[in-house]
């Protein structure tokens, strides 16, 4: 990067640098390609005075990538990093006591194909992220879940009756499917479902149960519900209209000492065929 001293940086236009706090100083300088590349790895490293500051910054950091033709895929990894690390702090200061207690259906989402969406929309993916956890959240709280934990692409929430988890998935995939995404892409998200009796520790949500539904949700495809063999049991009585269950065998996952009886939800809204499970790589681990 080439030098840039006191007086080439006083002759700068302030529409040449990502910040200027309250005092008047800039800090930031976006004048080059090699200057937004610097300013793009320094980002985290800079105080801000307050959230605002620091997304306007943002959002001239990132039209001036975009400008000299400069993808940060390092930089968006890094702000999913600290909002995963924020999502984890925000997971430990959860009422535990509000959190359901005996037996609980986990209802776990994953977006499909993250890293290529990330690729191609580029700054455009965190909206689409803001605007997929938006839609899951307030389908979770609609249907009387509790939302235990978001980290970047991922969604966690845990349901005292079954019914009303199924309930919530299958508006989270029928809504997902009717919305129009920017150009063009396609966004599918993975759901995977157990039920089953785990402990509430200080840290939230602990036990087998909780590594059983994971591991489901990794084993699903875009835009299908996985089920357990206990979550469907728990379903055994619920009644939806023209929703049905498949099952798809009994399989290993990683971390899990016996194999898994899994079942697929069939209705409308969802893709007709199911292409196979994500086990093999994963039981191999």
């Amino acid at each position: 990067m080439p030098p840039l001293d006191a007086t080439s940086r006083a002759r700068l236009p302030d529409s040449s640098f990502a910040y200027i706090d309250s005092q008047g100083r800039r800090r930031l300088p976006i004048n080059d390609a090699s200057h937004v590349r610097n300013a793009l790895a320094r980002f985290d490293q800079t105080g801000f005075e307050d959230d605002g500051a620091r997304e306007r910054a943002r959002q001239r950091l990132l039209r001036a990538a975009k400008r000299y033709g400069i993808v940060p895929l390092g930089f968006f990894d890094g702000q999913l990093r600290k909002e995963r690390l924020e999502g984890q702090l925000k997971a430990r200061s959860v009422d535990l006591a509000s959190l359901p207690r005996g037996t609980v259906t986990f209802l776990l989402t994953d977006i499909e194909g993250s890293t290529k969406l990330l690729e191609r929309l580029g700054d455009g993916y965190v909206d689409l992220l803001r605007d997929v956890r938006t839609l899951i959240r307030t389908v979770v709280r609609g249907a009387a879940g509790h939302e235990v934990d978001a980290r970047a692409d991922e969604f966690f929430a845990v349901f005292t009756e079954s019914v009303r988890a199924l309930e919530a998935a299958l508006a989270i995939q029928r809504g997902l499917g009717q919305r129009s995404w920017p150009s063009g892409v396609a966004v599918r998200v993975r759901i995977g479902m157990h039920t089953g009796r785990p402990t509430v520790s200080e840290a939230g949500y602990v036990g087998i149960a909780v590594h059983t539904a994971a591991r489901i949700c990794w084993a699903s495809q875009g835009g299908h519900i996985l089920l357990s063999a206990a979550a469907h049991e728990a379903l055994a009585n619920a009644t939806l209209d023209g929703v049905t269950f498949r099952s798809v065998g009994r399989h290993a996952l990683a971390g899990l000492e016996e194999r898994q009886a899994l079942f697929v939800v069939r209705g409308a809204g969802l893709p007709a065929r199911f292409g196979g499970l994500r086990v093999t790589a994963m039981a191999r681990r």
